[in-house]
């Protein structure tokens, strides 16, 4: 895997633009990044914002005007629970299709990844690598509530259920992009991890969040793919270096002072052969930018 990759410092990008035409939006990724290009999300669409993009598949699944949530009062959710697992079982035990199961994305939802694949098919110069993204399992479980308004993450059996689906859906990213013939990279987004250690997650463990991750990893690496952790702030970074994650991407610009302190586990990351991503361009300040 990562000893098909080589980085040589080339430019990625993370996987939203603040624009509202996919099309556009792949012209502009492989004009400025064509050796590393990706699918690009557009938040102002509110079906590609970080939590609700990959809602599809989960079992009992509500979806309202100005909410969606995890319903596990309702009288069929065990039937759909039960379900979920079957299917789950099917595509990984199973040797079940991938394609057509509740773990892929749809044009609906996502469409810039179609539009990506299909800018692939007719490029002059195949690219170094290619890159998906998903978001992160504890990010999408702290973001996403049952019907009580309680994070799904504290809810042990529906945080099990969300973490497959996140796995499976970044697993058929892979099986997918893998088609071109070149690397494939899927990072995992992980802004709720600047909140790991506060008050806010003060109940979640070191040992539940590198379940998590050494899950959404292992299926991304079982396809052939390398899997990045990106948090776009501080972080306990001694959890994420410590993971089996090929790329940890982080804010240079912003915090290298903080993540420097944790020399020895990036020493060791870099040592076993892993990547460093830089995130030297600013997007926060305008000011920032412009300078």
């Amino acid at each position: 895997m990562i000893e098909n990759f080589q980085a040589n410092g080339l430019p990625v990008l993370i996987g939203s633009l603040p624009i509202d035409d996919h099309t556009e939006a792949v012209k502009l990724v492989f004009r400025d990044t064509p050796e590393i290009p990706l699918w690009v999300q557009l938040p102002v669409y509110k079906e590609e914002g970080m939590i609700a993009q990959f809602l599809s598949g989960l079992p009992g699944l509500i979806i309202e005007k100005e909410r969606a949530y995890i319903d596990t009062s309702a009288g069929g959710f065990g039937e759909d629970l039960l379900k979920f697992y079957e299917d789950y079982i099917a595509v990984v035990e199973g040797g079940g299709e991938l394609s057509g199961s509740r773990f892929v994305l749809t044009e609906d939802g996502a469409a810039g990844f179609f539009e990506f694949t299909k800018q692939l098919k007719v490029v002059s110069v195949p690219p170094v690598a290619v890159k998906g993204q998903i978001t992160g399992p504890v990010t999408f479980c702290t973001g996403m509530n049952d019907q009580d308004g309680k994070a799904i993450f504290y809810d042990e059996q529906i945080r099990d259920v969300a973490v497959k689906l996140l796995a499976q859906k970044a697993r058929w990213q892979v099986r997918e992009l893998s088609k071109f013939g070149v690397p494939v990279i899927i990072f995992f987004d992980e802004p709720a991890l600047a909140g790991f250690g506060s008050s806010a997650f003060i109940s979640i463990t070191k040992d539940e969040v590198a379940k998590c991750f050494n899950e959404v990893i292992e299926a991304v690496h079982s396809e052939g793919g390398l899997a990045g952790i990106h948090v776009c702030a501080n972080t306990d970074w001694s959890l994420v270096l410590g993971s089996s994650a090929d790329i940890v991407s982080f804010d240079a610009y912003s915090f290298f002072d903080r993540f420097i302190l944790y020399s020895d586990h990036i020493r060791k990351f870099v040592e076993s052969g892993r990547i460093l991503a830089w995130g030297i361009v600013p997007t926060s300040k305008a000011e920032d930018v412009e300078k």
